[in-house]
């Protein structure tokens, strides 16, 4: 009797039953936000990151990454990017992002351009949302208009940061709560959980995996465990060794945004543990129904996503409307 109302609780997660009180939800994001002071800053960071990904296409899943990162932890405000000072403890050492949170350099290298040409206007925070949505169209992925004007935080959260983020080995309930507790539904975090499709991951993060239970979740598949092996000669099994050696997340098309990913975990060979609880979860009754939806409708997918990044896009930072500002360097606050 306890275990079956464990279990019936565990299943009121996954029923979007009531509404959340999204942050920043009633703040004005406009599409032509910079249209009198900033008119050529969409071109001018399409231009860069059509440069940038080109140099390598691991880029763009670096700067999704990063997007995500910094929405996730005090709103889309830019305090990711926050270089760590005497007076001012940053995120970018929280144990989510110190092994393997990059592109830090991609952003100054835009917006010194951006400041080049409209000195003071656009914020490290747009930035980051629309080099997102570029970096994913240059991939083979979606257009989505990215609705701007945020403000750029004057403080960062170190605490928020270890805690609000999703960890490669976290188990389906804890990240749906994650999810949940930004706003976003279970639907949004399949579809945000798709940019895997691209990008990759290092051993110390799937090294449980791969050396726990991917045999059972690939049903000892003889080409997964061809792939398997490889992965293990890549990650070895002692903490320690290899932990920075890395390999994509997606196996079959690494560099195209695709909905190859959910082919991945129907096979039970996806690289993180909590990419494969979506489908193999004994509490995944919703992920997997999903999972198997985009999978087999790539169109469902894009659609999605486009929506779930707007949404997540969205998550705003109120303080930074009444105390933020357009920062001049984006990993320091204007002195």
């Amino acid at each position: 009797m306890r275990l079956l109302l464990v279990f019936f609780m565990v299943l009121a997660i996954f029923i979007p039953c009531f509404s959340f009180d999204i942050p920043g939800k009633d703040l004005p994001l406009i599409l032509d936000y910079y249209k009198s002071t900033c008119p050529t800053v969409f071109d001018v960071i399409k231009k860069e990151m059509e440069c940038i990904v080109k140099e390598d296409p691991r880029n763009a899943a670096i700067i999704i990454r990063l997007h995500f990162h910094d929405c996730f932890v005090q709103g889309c405000d830019g305090s990711v990017l926050l270089d760590e000072t005497a007076t001012l403890q940053g995120e970018k050492k929280a144990s989510p992002n110190i092994n393997s949170l990059k592109g830090y350099n991609i952003v100054d290298r835009i917006k010194n351009i951006i400041e080049s040409e409209c000195p003071g206007v656009v914020s490290c925070a747009d930035l980051l949302t629309i080099g997102a949505r570029d970096a994913t169209i240059l991939v083979g992925g979606p257009y989505w208009d990215v609705p701007v004007g945020r403000k750029d935080s004057k403080t960062a959260s170190y605490e928020l940061a270890t805690t609000n983020l999703p960890t490669p080995e976290e188990g389906l309930i804890s990240i749906i709560a994650k999810f949940y507790s930004q706003g976003l539904s279970v639907e949004d975090m399949v579809a945000l959980i798709g940019a895997h499709t691209i990008g990759k991951a290092q051993c110390r993060n799937f090294r449980s995996r791969i050396y726990g239970d991917f045999q059972v979740t690939s049903a000892l598949n003889p080409v997964s465990e061809t792939y398997l092996a490889s992965l293990r000669e890549i990650c070895p099994a002692s903490s320690g060794e290899g932990d920075s050696n890395v390999t994509a997340m997606d196996n079959v098309t690494p560099n195209l945004f695709d909905n190859s990913i959910y082919h991945t975990l129907l096979r039970g060979e996806g690289l993180l543990n909590s990419d494969q609880e979506m489908y193999t979860s004994l509490f995944g009754i919703q992920t997997r129904r999903i999972v198997s939806k985009y999978a087999e409708d790539p169109v469902a997918f894009f659609e999605q996503f486009s929506k779930s990044m707007v949404k997540m896009g969205n998550i705003l930072n109120s303080e930074s409307f009444a105390d933020g500002e357009v920062r001049r360097n984006c990993r320091f606050v204007n002195t």
